[in-house]
């Protein structure tokens, strides 16, 4: 499945390589209560056609205007827009409040090389001055353009690009830094009826899964619609697929032959969540093992028996509790 994100910007580069003129709109802050969050974006072609929304539609209208003179002038605006309780309402929400919307034409090299790095999995940023709408493109390496970053915007910065979260880079608010993460992984091992229903849950929260099974009747098409499949062994495939710190696995098919090899990869890895289908006396025997293979200082990383303890016993219902534990470790870190 794939993301709002990822449509709003494969539609700009489509239109772009199609020659039109395209605007990025950006909600670089909110006030009270507002329908889209910071870091949300519009995108407009010369044409007036658009792609995503910085709100639930009361103000679509005035951006795709501003937007549409900034491809004609090339000059970036920041716009500022309160939403009135009547027209809250409207849009689904309890009261008004206020957004800042920032709207630029897009630099084609920049928005090529912005799409490179997404491509890598690389984190990157673009970054706005907006009290004089100066921006650059930051990378982990490099800045391309200005402002230039004092050492406490790096730091700021290098916190949001591990949360993933966009916003100010100061107290004033002023500097203000729409970061784009790799999308988070799921590695789902064993291709068994729980990943069945763990994959579909998993892709609509945003994760891109990969199912790994060696016993190809297992990891089919049939049974897996839509989702990658592997038939490599698991320990081929983690180490081909190289989990980084955005990436969860998990190992559901209960078979030591398949669950230990991709474990001791993952182990390896950086790999934020690490979950392993089994009650606690089949934890204890898999743990023997791992010891035995070098990895007693590492075991405790497993999140088993996976899940919350949701009371759940039906696969649909584990795979729930599994993706809850995923999403809060994510967020909340590794505490149980």
């Amino acid at each position: 499945m794939t993301s709002e994100l990822d449509r709003i910007l494969d539609q700009s580069q489509r239109w772009r390589h199609a020659g039109q003129g395209v605007a990025l709109a950006t909600v670089v802050a909110t006030w009270g209560s507002s329908p889209r969050p910071v870091g949300s974006h519009l995108a407009v072609n010369e044409a007036g056609e658009f792609a995503g929304s910085v709100s639930g539609g009361c103000i679509e209208g005035a951006v795709i205007q501003e937007a549409l003179a900034a491809i004609a002038d090339g000059q970036p605006r920041l716009l500022e827009f309160g939403v009135s309780d009547e027209r809250a309402w409207e849009v689904g929400l309890a009261c008004g409040g206020r957004v800042q919307v920032h709207v630029e034409k897009l630099d084609p090299a920049v928005f090529d090389r912005l799409m490179r790095e997404r491509a890598a999995r690389q984190p990157v940023a673009r970054v706005i001055r907006l009290s004089d709408k100066a921006a650059a493109l930051v990378t982990a390496g490099e800045a391309i353009g200005d402002p230039e970053l004092a050492a406490g915007h790096r730091e700021a910065l290098a916190a949001r690009f591990e949360n993933g979260q966009s916003g100010a880079l100061d107290e004033r608010g002023d500097v203000f830094a729409r970061v784009y993460v790799p999308a988070p992984r799921l590695l789902i091992v064993g291709a068994v009826h729980i990943a069945q229903a763990l994959a579909p849950m998993a892709t609509m929260a945003g994760f891109d899964v990969t199912v790994v099974d060696p016993r190809r009747a297992f990891a089919s098409e049939a049974r897996f619609p839509g989702v990658a499949l592997t038939d490599e062994w698991p320990d081929d495939a983690l180490t081909r697929l190289a989990p980084d710190a955005q990436t969860a696995v998990v190992t559901l098919s209960h078979d030591p032959k398949i669950d230990d090899p991709a474990l001791a990869v993952a182990l390896a890895s950086p790999a934020f969540y690490i979950g392993s289908l089994g009650s606690r006396r089949t934890h204890e025997m898999r743990v023997a093992r791992l010891t035995e293979l070098g990895l007693a200082d590492r075991v405790g990383r497993i999140h088993a028996p996976v899940g919350l303890d949701l009371g759940g016993r039906y696969p649909s219902e584990i795979a729930v509790a599994i993706l809850a534990q995923i999403i809060q470790v994510r967020y909340k870190g590794p505490a149980r």
